[in-house]
């Protein structure tokens, strides 16, 4: 005779064994609330198991699958587990954490469905993996792929680690403040402050008050001393945007706290030490306004010690899909949203675009969506209105609809590319992402052609430098 035993886990047991999993792992009861939560749940959220037992799941995970195709109430619908299904969710700090989703039923012992478990993995590090391998590169709140800014993100740490003054050209809009931060936060300065001034917005008065600071009694309404932005950027970096628009007279006093390392507040007469690291910022030609006498060429020299040329957006618009996926993790973090990214149309008329604001013209047209997005994908009717006629307006070969639009930017970023890689096919593929005979369809396709020697040969770098000028 065979005895059938039955044994039971007591509830401490199971708790440990839950926090031996690396996985997140977290119950719900038939209410949709939280009745168990592990401990790498706690680490992957933020959120501690206090604070989510008892509330509706939904609430704590604030997932991209919660509102649009929640995996856990298809369980519950169907009585099938879904297995590794991809998503994100927003933690406490209000991150985007990419995950992989599990889910399963939980029956009491006569079968009846009594909640179910969702356990969740971490895959942040297998994404960042992945970016590294599709060639993104990222230095704080800068993101491209392009050879051109891959090329200054490889100089930065060098030139953060020296204490030369930095001057940053570019258009409006390119990210100079950004990578202004980017030289600070990677320099030995980085615990110090980072003090930021627009020289083009305030008249010369006010600027060389707000750079050098005053004394009390240095003017009418001067009641207190008041440190300049020098000072407050002791030991730390001073970024002087918009540069080339500061007068001549101001110019002068700019240029002997350079060549010094002192500053005099106004109503003093003693200096005071400048230990503050100049990184300067244009969007203006300063070698032309020197020539024009609009500059003083012995402060040109002084802070155009390390230049960076930072290209405007339409010479880089394979950037454009990684600026975008980078915006709407920002913007789902701020206004705690899960819209899930920009659908493929709405990608065609951002990419088709020529951008004269440069990125940040891009960042306000992903916010702007987002007002009318609440959830789901982005759509071309949620892009501001007249992105498509612009798109129309600046086609060099007036395309008629949407699809000459899309080739017509297909064949520049080619063309753009094959240049950039010297006429080598082979690189252009790689640097495009594309299989080597791929590019050669496409290019049949929209009718580009090349020199017939590939740019490895010497001839063919020859050819390329006659193409080049």
């Amino acid at each position: 005779m065979e005895l059938e035993t039955k044994q039971t886990i007591s509830p401490q047991a199971a708790a440990a064994i839950l926090n031996s999993i690396s996985d997140g792992v977290f119950t719900i009861d038939e209410n949709w609330r939280i009745s168990e939560f592990n401990r790498a749940a706690e680490e992957i959220t933020g959120i501690s198991r206090h604070e989510a037992v008892g509330r509706p799941c939904s609430e704590v995970f604030r997932a991209s699958m919660c509102e649009v195709d929640c995996a856990m109430k298809r369980t519950m619908e169907t009585g099938k587990p879904v297995v590794n299904r991809s998503g994100f969710i927003i933690d406490a700090e209000g991150d985007r954490i990419p995950v992989s989703v599990s889910t399963a039923l939980l029956r009491d012992e006569s079968g009846g469905i009594v909640g179910g478990a969702e356990t969740f993995r971490d895959l942040s590090e297998v994404e960042a993996l992945r970016r590294e391998l599709t060639g993104k590169y990222q230095v704080g709140d800068l993101v491209s792929r392009s050879p051109a800014m891959r090329r200054i993100f490889e100089l930065l740490p060098q030139v953060a680690a020296s204490n030369s003054t930095v001057l940053l050209c570019g258009e409006t809009g390119t990210g100079k403040e950004l990578l202004a931060r980017a030289i600070h936060d990677l320099s030995p300065r980085s615990e110090k402050p980072f003090i930021a001034v627009n020289c083009g917005a305030l008249p010369d008065t006010l600027l060389e008050s707000e750079l050098f600071g005053y004394k009390a009694g240095a003017f009418t309404g001067a009641t207190r001393d008041k440190p300049g932005r020098f000072a407050q950027a002791h030991g730390g970096t001073i970024f002087l945007d918009e540069i080339g628009d500061i007068s001549p007279a101001l110019q002068i006093r700019l240029l002997r706290v350079l060549q010094e390392k002192q500053v005099e507040p106004l109503g003093s007469s003693s200096p005071v030490a400048a230990d503050a690291r100049v990184v300067a910022a244009t969007n203006r030609d300063l070698e032309k306004a020197v020539e024009n006498g609009e500059f003083r060429q012995d402060l040109f020299y002084r802070i155009n010690v390390i230049r960076i040329d930072i290209p405007p957006l339409r010479e880089r618009k394979e950037d454009i899909p990684l600026l975008v996926e980078h915006f709407v993790q920002k913007f789902n973090r701020i206004q705690g949203k899960a819209v899930e990214g920009v659908g493929a149309e709405a990608i065609a008329l951002l990419m088709a675009h020529n951008y004269p604001g440069n990125v940040r013209e891009l960042e306000n047209r992903i916010e702007h969506a987002f007002v009318l997005c609440e959830n789901g994908w982005i759509k071309p009717h949620h892009l501001p209105g007249g992105i498509g006629r612009v798109v129309q307006e600046q086609s060099d070969i007036g395309q008629k609809n949407f699809q000459e639009a899309v080739c017509a930017f297909e064949a520049q970023l080619i063309r753009d590319a094959v240049r950039e890689n010297n006429y080598n096919r082979l690189k252009t593929a790689r640097a495009l992402g594309i299989h080597k005979t791929t590019l050669f369809r496409k290019m049949k396709a929209l009718g580009i052609e090349l020199p017939g020697v590939d740019g490895r040969s010497r001839r063919r770098n020859k050819v390329a430098e006659v193409h080049r000028y």
